[in-house]
């Protein structure tokens, strides 16, 4: 539920014409910000808690889906005036989610070594 509780979020971010911006940063940061919280919270469904060991197969569906839901969040984008399409936000998106992901793998491998 947290996952698909926080893809709504984002979703109705998206649907404003004019999002927040992040003080002294860029929309691309305020993108992988978003989808590095997406990251943690899939990675945390997907290996079944935050204190199970986390499988680099996780790691990859992760970074995929936030690949994915980002291409989603972008097509969406497309239909909510003045909003833009832009592939660097997707690149953004995977980035932020990716770096989630591999933070919880290697925070989960320190952690049981």
């Amino acid at each position: 539920m947290p996952v698909v509780g926080y893809m709504a979020f984002i979703f109705a971010l998206s649907s404003i014409s004019q999002t927040p911006a992040l003080p002294g940063g860029t929309d691309k940061d305020l993108h992988a910000l978003l989808y590095g919280g997406l990251g943690l919270l899939l990675v945390r469904a997907l290996s079944g808690g935050w204190d199970r060991p986390i499988a680099l197969r996780t790691v990859f569906l992760t970074v995929l889906f936030c690949c994915v839901y980002g291409i989603s969040d972008e097509f969406h984008q497309w239909f909510v005036p003045p909003r833009q399409v832009e592939a660097y936000d997707v690149v953004a998106d995977t980035v932020g989610g990716a770096i989630a992901a591999l933070g919880l793998y290697l925070w989960s491998r320190r952690r049981t070594v």
